[in-house]
């Protein structure tokens, strides 16, 4: 088909961003998202390394869209993002294919020829290696909900395509466009710093060591560092106006240095040859999902024929493979799988190599079944990646919220599950709004009593004495300082009890199932004397010892649970029927012996999977 000779990149963008729609998350999901989503939407400040970029962005495009759910705009957003990145790399393939060589014997000689590929072979083999980075399942993935991972990958395919163009020197320009989508790019996440050595690879094959090289370099700088340091301003200059989310409060250079370095997350780089040997083995047993089996085989076979094909490029490629396999098996974090991605990225680009020799070797008739690859892979991560009936987030979040009493207290650390989607729905769709949530966690962090003082001034005043107490230890902790953890520690858990023993005459206090499982039987969050917890709903609510019965409406929120369950949604379920249980307990406590058939019959019914504890069924034969 003649048409892949001209629009073959918009094709293929197009196609993968019909199919993302399909997967698209209607809703708030888990991780990051809420709180992304929130901060985009409020032109607030989000963890490190803020993503100055990404949020500035997020919030223009959610303010054409006014009567549309917010969360929506900025779902399809980073879905365009990615089906932008697909187009660049498709634009990247068919440039390389443009560019393939090989040593042809002319009379006794051999001299290096062009490889001679039809315009519309090309377009299909770029169009093919473009729908097998988009189809590939992390890749994919970004393209459901809100994480800056998808405007990264945008920026670094961009990145890519100027930096080739330049080595081939296709454009005069080219080296800037490289420095200007560098800055873009380490404005939105510092794992740009991958792509350096590759990109250093290029520019000195090309240009050598000389005057005029590093002449060259200067400019670059020139337009890198200023751009780069306007976008990054954008952090004080919000923080100073104190947004509803300004993590990290980056108002003075300590600070601003803190945030945009991820000093808080640097504790998880290169801790363990443990860790990196656990990180490399998922690495390696994600791959062949990750690349549909087949894309996996026709990759790894194509790296020597492109680097027989153009070996400074091919090295390029495994420059920026091996670089961000060395950095990311040495980042200890549960959600490694985007920073993998431009391993991912580069791998598949070596497949193009095989197709040109697929149509060296067999007839140009065939080349449409390479179709076949990114169709395989959209049935085998299809599945993987699907978001679109995911809404036990929004609805977890929802209940807890819901079933608080006014003006009360939440105090939790679930921020995958809860926190984090709290943010956008309390602050954007302003949902329960009177709701305190405290992230018990994050008091370990000097910026966040900032942001609490601002949000909920009566509360924290209710603690002042402590905070100020805790502050004072935790600040040669942040400072690199020598401090007294013991101390520190001691400051902590007495900061805990006093949010609860100082607010309770005026709030109800209520505590997320997590701290009850972990914190409180620990000993790290301690009640005050002569109080006690009660099983609710979804949290546990403190009380004074020898309350009163304190009923619930067993009907409960409903949980919409997708039926390919995740493991945050699974997580949930555990959560919620541990609750039931201890509440079950309470009302054969109190002789409610109806209410407690209910729950058990409810936990039989919704929870199917759950095994109820021989005691908890020991308790229940006894009012049969």
């Amino acid at each position: 088909m003649k048409i892949f000779s001209k629009f073959y990149a918009e094709i293929t963008a197009l196609v993968v961003f019909i199919i993302y729609t399909f997967t698209l998350a209607p809703t708030i999901i888990h991780l990051d998202a809420g709180e992304l989503t929130a901060v985009q939407a409020t032109l607030g400040i989000a963890h490190p390394t803020g993503y100055p970029l990404f949020t500035i962005l997020g919030y223009f495009v959610s303010k054409l869209f006014l009567f549309v759910d917010t969360v929506l705009v900025l779902n399809l957003l980073v879905s365009i993002y990615c089906a932008g990145s697909v187009y660049i790399l498709a634009k990247l393939t068919f440039l390389l294919l443009s560019n393939f060589s090989e040593k042809v014997k002319i009379g006794k000689k051999f001299q290096q020829h062009l490889i001679d590929i039809p315009i519309d072979s090309k377009g299909v083999i770029a169009s093919v290696v473009g729908l097998m980075v988009g189809f590939s399942k992390t890749f994919w993935f970004q393209s459901t909900s809100v994480e800056v991972y998808s405007l990264h990958l945008l920026l670094i395919s961009l990145i890519l395509f100027f930096a080739v163009r330049a080595y081939y020197n296709i454009g005069k320009y080219d080296w800037y466009f490289v420095a200007i989508f560098l800055a873009f790019a380490f404005s939105n996440h510092m794992t740009t710093l991958l792509l350096l050595p590759g990109i250093a690879l290029l520019f000195f094959n090309q240009n050598g060591l000389k005057k005029e090289s590093f002449l060259k370099i200067t400019k670059m700088i020139a337009i890198f560092v200023p751009l780069l340091v306007v976008i990054y301003s954008y952090l004080p200059i919000r923080a100073l106006q104190e947004p509803i989310l300004n993590w990290g409060n980056p108002i003075d250079f300590e600070r601003i240095i803190r945030h945009i370095t991820g000093k808080q997350y640097q504790v998880w780089i290169f801790s363990s040859t443990e860790a990196a040997k656990k990180q490399f083995e998922y690495f390696v047993n994600s791959l062949p999902i990750e690349l549909g089996y087949i894309g996996l085989i026709i990759s790894m076979i194509g790296i020597p024929i492109l680097l027989k094909y153009t070996k400074i490029l091919g090295i390029f490629f495994l420059i920026n493979f091996f670089s961000t396999l060395f950095y990311s098996i040495n980042y200890d974090i549960a959600d490694i799988d985007a920073y993998f991605l431009l391993a991912f990225i580069s791998l598949i680009i070596f497949s193009s190599a095989l197709f040109i020799k697929f149509i060296q070797r067999l007839s140009k008739k065939f080349i449409y079944l390479f179709f076949a690859i990114p169709l395989v892979m959209v049935v085998i991560n299809f599945n993987n990646v699907d978001q679109s009936n995911k809404y036990a987030f929004e609805d977890y979040t929802k209940s807890i919220l819901e079933n608080s009493t006014e003006n009360s207290i939440v105090m939790s650390y679930l921020w995958d599950y809860f926190i984090s989607p709290s943010y956008y729905y309390q602050f954007v769709e302003n949902y329960r709004d009177d709701v305190v949530i405290v992230d018990k966690e994050l008091l370990r962090r000097s910026w966040y009593f900032s942001q609490l003082s601002n949000l909920y001034p009566e509360v924290m005043a209710n603690v002042s004495t402590q905070s100020i107490s805790f502050l004072k230890a935790l600040e040669p902790f942040e400072k690199d300082e020598a401090y007294d953890s013991r101390l520190l520690e001691e400051r902590f858990r007495n900061l805990l009890t006093s949010f609860i023993s100082n607010n309770i005459e005026e709030r109800d206090f209520y505590i997320t199932p997590e701290l009850f499982l972990n914190e409180i039987k620990s000993g790290e969050l301690t009640l005050p004397k002569g109080y006690e917890l009660v099983p609710m709903e979804y949290t546990f609510k403190v009380a004074k010892v020898g309350a009163d019965y304190i009923p619930i409406n067993y009907k409960q929120s409903v949980i919409r649970f997708d039926n390919n369950l995740n493991h945050y949604e699974i997580t949930i379920r555990n959560l919620i029927v541990n609750v039931m249980i201890y509440r079950l307990l309470y009302e054969i406590q109190f002789g409610m012996f109806e209410n407690a058939k209910v729950i058990h019959n409810k936990i039989k019914h919704d929870f199917p999977e759950y095994n109820i504890p021989p005691a908890v069924l020991r308790e229940l034969e006894k009012i049969r």
